[in-house]
């Protein structure tokens, strides 16, 4: 295949792709929904301001924002939405109100009849769009200031000290007096207020609400249309259609040239000589395996924070420990590691790529690290201090807590993070240089190498265009420019990349054919991926175009992943070529598991929300984990220890490794996320999904419903998982270490 129409492709795809992301997102900004100067009642009282409901955004982020609960669906799992319990308690507060002044009774005691009759009444009042454009007012019936005033007291007491809310923050984790004062609870309820306000009132012109009528609630009249099951079907259509022009394509240009004709006798790498700036990314080794028995400390924390609320195994911790906390460095910490552990591996290839050591590489090498040591120490005293409230609203925007799920660190460690990347694209650019210049058959290869490399510095950029006070649903848009392009977009072309130089220069794969399956790859997984984004938009106040755009084009990111067990099976017969591969024995079948989970994963867990109908129903639930730990350590988690493993195989290439603890390792980690996933995080999904289809989101993630004991049961099943993935991050570390002080290394 010629390789000229390929990058002919990629740049049609990239230039295409982005354009609608562009073009769209404008529109996103045209039509989100508005933030009212005021809001007043029928009888003339002023509610709230609009500065009240920005500072009171910026209070929800203080505290940890998606880490507690969620909001539009976004977040973590143990406490409440908030926008959509918000919500179904002013429609409760209000029936009732109804139904006493007009049957002296209360709701759920009338006929069927007469519920539905106030139920239309309900319906007519919150569902009317009264926001005025020409004044910015926002007018509410006098009904529903007395809803928003009863709820205003609820969370004042929730986030406080109420006794009566005792139980309640023990369900839901979080610590008594989590906001200290009463004027930043006014301006959270008032945050609170306008995200469920958006979740109610239909668009003008339009019998739909902002956020498309989620969350489900038949109180409130919140129900999926016609449009969610369309853009459903077509989406299933789409993966159908996708996968079966795939399955032609891989049949017709299907040849005897995946490998090359005669393995190499010997070792490849036996002669690599490490630079000493190759050398120096063992240290980065190093703290990726320290940062992996951190994050899975702070996930088991996090984990049982769910059963007990406030403490671990009847030690209190919430007061120096909150959930918000350790789900935060939980999630931070997986990200750090696997990108340091991608990083680096850059670091040490380059060189060996080019056979050049540029002058003060290593220093360069030496220098990133201390600034990426200087980032995640700094960003974690940060958060701590945030949501502890120790940091005023400004101060924790630039050194807190962002508030947002997976780019949660404050804006100055963000900026310090970009430059940190910057720093590294310099350094991987300047040793690559002399390969690039050179004209040669793997010339490509490493094009797409560098573009890969640039685009991973660039687009965590994405997360510097969230001001202090931007609106949600803009934040949102920028959010998952990095959560989804720059983790599962470009680092999938990094990964697509580095794995094709490992096995070229093993001597497994000839360079033509790394070169057009890199390509042919990386244009399928941005022809869905980049526009694919919008999947996670759904419901973030958004027009109808982004669920059609994000259904149609994320069904594609899906498509790829259904030869994953061709490439599983590929790898394993690598194993079993010759002697001398049993080296890199556990970096392969690392890249195994990258491509079982990889289908697993990314591709049947990852399909089973990404549907608009579906994900309707599933937002915010355990389904959503149940992608998230499968794809993110299964695929990225795996492919990052795989890489790790070649680039310590290509330091020590001369040394025997005692191979039964990493061995052990290796099983525990699948094993372990087997059973996390299939008898705690799984059932408690299906569960949640069955409930929220009965009864509304508001139920499935209520105290009444997750306190069940068969819901307390399968949490506790946990343990099983978490234990046995846990001794694998034990054993890994075990092995890195031993690596230097010789404990895993075989005695001559």
């Amino acid at each position: 295949m010629n390789t000229k129409k390929l990058w002919i492709g990629f740049i049609i795809v990239m230039v295409g792709s982005f354009s609608v992301l562009g073009i769209f997102g404008y529109e996103i900004y045209l039509q989100k929904p508005p933030i009212p100067n005021k809001v007043i009642s029928d009888s003339g009282e002023q509610l709230f301001i609009a500065q009240e409901i920005m500072d009171g955004q910026s209070v929800w982020q203080s505290i940890g924002g998606q880490e507690m609960g969620t909001v539009w669906g976004h977040g973590a799992y143990v406490a409440p939405d908030w926008s959509a319990d918000w919500l179904h308690r002013e429609a409760v507060f209000m029936l009732n109100v109804l139904a006493k002044e007009q049957d002296s009774s209360s709701y759920d005691n009338l006929s069927p009849e007469r519920q539905a009759y106030l139920k239309a009444l309900l319906q007519k009042d919150i569902r009317t769009n009264r926001y005025d454009e020409s004044t910015q007012t926002l007018k509410i019936s006098d009904l529903r200031a007395k809803a928003i005033k009863a709820n205003a007291e609820y969370y004042k007491n929730l986030f406080t000290n109420g006794k009566e809310q005792e139980k309640e923050r023990l369900a839901y984790a979080i610590p008594e007096n989590t906001i200290k004062d009463e004027v930043s609870m006014q301006k959270m309820n008032a945050f609170f207020f306008w995200a469920s306000w958006a979740c109610v009132t239909e668009r003008p012109n339009n019998d739909i609400t902002y956020t498309s009528n989620w969350p489900g609630d038949d109180l409130v009249g919140n129900h999926p249309t016609g449009k969610h099951l369309f853009w459903t079907m077509f989406s299933i259509v789409v993966l159908l259609l996708g996968i079966g022009l795939l399955g032609f394509f891989y049949a017709k240009n299907q040849d005897n040239e995946t490998g090359v004709e005669k393995y190499p006798e010997n070792d490849p790498l036996i002669n690599l000589q490490a630079t000493p700036s190759m050398k120096a990314t063992l240290k980065y080794f190093w703290i990726v395996a320290g940062l992996i028995l951190l994050q899975v400390i702070t996930g088991i924390v996090t984990a049982h924070f769910g059963v007990e609320g406030n403490s671990f195994y009847g030690l209190n911790l919430d007061t120096i420990l909150p959930y918000t906390i350790s789900r935060t460095w939980h999630v931070q910490l997986a990200i750090f590691w696997i990108a340091t552990a991608w990083l680096a591996t850059g670091l040490f290839i380059a060189p060996a790529v080019s056979g050049v050591e540029p002058k003060y590489q290593r220093l360069g090498v030496n220098v990133l690290f201390g600034a990426l040591l200087i980032v995640v120490l700094g960003s974690m005293a940060g958060e701590w201090l945030g949501v502890m409230q120790k940091l005023g609203l400004v101060q924790n925007f630039y050194f807190g807590h962002s508030g947002y799920e997976y780019i949660d660190l404050g804006k100055f460690w963000q900026i310090l993070l970009f430059g940190g990347l910057l720093i590294w694209l310099f350094l991987m650019i300047r040793a690559l240089l002399p390969a690039l210049k050179v004209k040669s058959e793997s010339r490509n290869l490493l094009v797409l190498f560098t573009i890969s490399s640039i685009a991973i510095a660039a687009f965590y950029g994405a997360a510097l265009m969230i001001g202090r006070q931007t609106h949600l649903s803009i934040a949102e848009y920028w959010r998952w420019w990095v959560v989804h392009l720059w983790v599962e977009g470009f680092f999938e072309v990094f990964a697509t990349t580095v794995i094709a130089f490992v096995l070229v220069k093993l001597g497994l794969l000839n360079i033509k054919r790394a070169t057009i399956g890199s390509l042919i790859a990386t244009i399928i997984y941005l022809l869905g991926g980049i526009i694919g984004t919008f999947h996670h938009l759904y419901f973030a106040g958004v027009p109808m175009s982004i669920i059609a755009l994000g259904a149609s084009f994320s069904a594609l990111e899906v498509v790829p992943l259904v030869l994953m067990g061709f490439e599983a099976w590929h790898n394993y017969t690598l194993t079993k070529t010759t002697r001398w591969m049993l080296k890199y024995k556990w970096a392969i079948y690392s890249f195994i598991a990258v491509a079982v989970w990889n289908l697993v994963g990314a591709g049947v867990f990852g399909f089973l929300i990404n549907p608009p109908l579906a994900l309707y129903y599933m937002q915010g639930l355990n389904l959503t984990p149940v992608h998230a730990h499968t794809a993110l350590f299964g695929v990225y988690g795996m492919l990052g220890i795989g890489l790790m493993l070649f680039s310590l195989r290509g330091m020590t290439i001369k040394e025997e490794w005692n191979e039964k603890i990493l061995k052990y390792s290796f099983w525990c980690f699948q094993i372990g996320l087997i059973l996390m996933v299939t008898i705690s995080i799984l059932p408690v999904g299906i569960k949640q999904t069955i409930a929220s289809v009965d009864h509304g989101i508001w139920y499935a993630r209520s105290m009444e419903f997750m306190q069940e004991p068969s819901m307390l049961t399968l949490r506790w099943l946990r343990i099983i998982g978490d234990t046995i993935f846990a001794l694998g991050s034990v054993g890994l570390v075990y092995f890195v270490v031993g690596l230097k002080t010789g404990w895993s290394l075989k005695k001559n």
